[in-house]
Formats: C-alpha cells, sequence, structure tokens
C-alpha cells in the first residue's frame, strides 16, 4: 500500500515511523513549512520532516493546499507531487493544514486521520491539553475518515485511555502518540482487507478543543484550586502555568490543590517550605511542589525556595501577558 503522511509535531513523527516499520511505502511527506526556533532563531525543520529526509523520502512544504488561496503556486506543485505518489491513502496527524476537498478526494481510500481524543468530544486543536483541562477521566485516540469538516468525519477505529492523576499533557501525549501510531497501523491493514467499518459520529457530546494561548498561561488565583491544579498540568510543557512576585514571572510545572478555606486574600502565600509553597486560592489551598524563575531551572519547591525567598503574608499576581497576548 503506497501512503502520502501529512503531519508536522512529534505526535506525527511518531505515527511515521511506526508506519515505516510496518513496512507501508511512503513516498511523500507533506509537513509545515520551517520555523524560527531557539535562541538564535534559527529555521528548524518539523520533527516530521527531520525523519523524512533520514529515510529518503521526499518532502513537500507548501504554505496552503487551496488552489484558489493565497498561494496557489504552492497548492499547485502539492498537487503534481500528490498525483505523482500515487497513494492508496493519505494519513494525517496534527498536520496544521486544512485539507481541501481535491486532496480528500485523490486517495483511493481517502484521507485517514489520528485525533487525540474520543470523538465527538475535543474537536479541534488542542484536545489532549483540553481533556486535562476539563477533568475527564479518559481520552484515547479515534482514527477518523476525513471530511471537510472539522474533525466531524466517521470513526473508524477508537480506543479509549485512562488519564492518570499526574498526567501532564506531556507525558499523556506520549501514551497517546504511541497509541495512535499503532491504531493506524490497525486501521490501515483491516483496510488492505476491505474489512474496514466506518461509523457517524454522535450527534450529542461536541465539544471543541480550542487553540492554547500563551495569555491562558496566567494563574488566576480566585480560580478554585482544583481547577489550577488542572491548569497546571494541562499547560505543562506548553504555556506553562505562571505567577508573579514583585513584577518577577516565576513559571509553576507541578502543584496540587488540598481542601479546605484559608482565611486570606486569593494568591497570598500562605506558607513556605520544603513540602511546597501553599497559595490561598478562590476556593482551597495551591501547593506548588516545581517552580522555575526566568532564565533559570526547573526545581523542587525545597530548591527554589533556596535562592527564592518567598515567606508568608506575601501575595502572588497573575503574571503579566506577553506582548502579542495583550
Amino acid at each position: 500500500m503506497n501512503l502520502i503522511f501529512a503531519g508536522t509535531p512529534e505526535f506525527a513523527r511518531v505515527a511515521l515511523e511506526r508506519l515505516l516499520a510496518a513496512g507501508f511505502r511512503v513516498p511523500l511527506v507533506l509537513t509545515q513549512p520551517d520555523r524560527p526556533a531557539g535562541r538564535g532563531m534559527k529555521l528548524q525543520p518539523s520533527p516530521v520532516k527531520q525523519l523524512a529526509l533520514e529515510r529518503g523520502i521526499a518532502v513537500a512544504q507548501p504554505r496552503s493546499l487551496r488552489l484558489d488561496g493565497k498561494y496557489p503556486e504552492d497548492a499547485r506543485a502539492a498537487r503534481e507531487a500528490i498525483e505523482a505518489a500515487q497513494a492508496d491513502a493519505m494519513v494525517v496527524a496534527a498536520y496544521g493544514l486544512i485539507l481541501p476537498q481535491w486532496v480528500l478526494d485523490l486517495p483511493r481510500l481517502g484521507c485517514l486521520n489520528i485525533h487525540a481524543s474520543l470523538l465527538p468530544r475535543w474537536r479541534g486543536a488542542a484536545p489532549i491539553h483540553r481533556a486535562i483541562e476539563a477533568g475527564d477521566a479518559q481520552t484515547g485516540v479515534t482514527i477518523m475518515q476525513m471530511d471537510a469538516g472539522l474533525d466531524t468525519g466517521d470513526m473508524l477505529l477508537i480506543e479509549r485511555l485512562p488519564i492518570e492523576a499526574e498526567d501532564t499533557t506531556g507525558t499523556l501525549h506520549d501514551r497517546l502518540a504511541a497509541l495512535g501510531a499503532r491504531l493506524v497501523v490497525e486501521a490501515l491493514e483491516i483496510a488492505a482487507c476491505g474489512g474496514l467499518k466506518a461509523e457517524k459520529q454522535p450527534a450529542e457530546g461536541v465539544t471543541y478543543a480550542h487553540k492554547i494561548e500563551k495569555a491562558e498561561a496566567a494563574i488566576d488565583w480566585a480560580a478554585p484550586a482544583g481547577t489550577l491544579a488542572r491548569r497546571v498540568r494541562a499547560f505543562n510543557p506548553f504555556p506553562g502555568a505562571a505567577t508573579s512576585l514583585a513584577g518577577e514571572v516565576i513559571k509553576v510545572w507541578a502543584a496540587h490543590a488540598e481542601s479546605g478555606s484559608a482565611p486570606a486574600v486569593p494568591g497570598q502565600v500562605l506558607a513556605a517550605d520544603g513540602s511546597g509553597i501553599r497559595v490561598a486560592t478562590g476556593g482551597g489551598v495551591l501547593v506548588l511542589t516545581e517552580l522555575q524563575r526566568a532564565g533559570g531551572k526547573r526545581l523542587a519547591a525545597a530548591d527554589f525556595l533556596r535562592g527564592f525567598a518567598l515567606a508568608p503574608g506575601q501575595v502572588l499576581d497573575a503574571a503579566p501577558l506577553p506582548p502579542k497576548a495583550r
């Protein structure tokens, strides 16, 4: 079976590697254009592009696939490459570009998407973050037959995965990436035998996982402690929950909620020792256990307090918004 693979980040790279290991032929990879990254802001290839180049696979990086859009030359060149690949199917995982109808119609078996949620819950850009933030007990992967809508296509395979109490977006991402890679191989093997059955998504239970914005990183101490603890886990590793003291931004990478009322204003430090920094919230107490100063390393609370004095009675503020988020 000939496949075209469309994807960009690490989640997609895991799937491409599994497909190649399973023996599928991938003559063409589509991925996002190189982006500036790192301190030097040099152009960096995506994880998918890096793997494709290592394996000698042709790479296309159109800025758009719309033939009538802003970059018609990119779209026409991509169309020529896609047609030349003579793919039986296209596998899509966190690609980042909208696929117009002409792309969906070209492969014999259409386009199969690896989506990291139990559709129709958490359609959209950030299903892993939003599942943790909402306090969901489980998530999973849906292999979906793509259509023109936003994650509205028929479901082909689905498998559930529990969300553990300590899961961050980073840890859950890795498990879902491995699950998605395995599941798409299974779907294609079943499709090769003509046994893949499509099921329409339920009309009930639709939610949207909107893109994570940097402005969401600021901790609102008026929110309940349980809500804030979930946001800390959901925003690890990006964008990282943040607070500030006297104008200095402090990232919070790990925290947990304690029940009970605190006779203090939200954001007030109640205690600070090696076991954690206890902060009053709009409901309960949030215990900060891993923190980071600007330019510093992530540190356990005990180590953080050796270089940053925090005393009961001090009040933490929401971190100032980055310039683009104001």
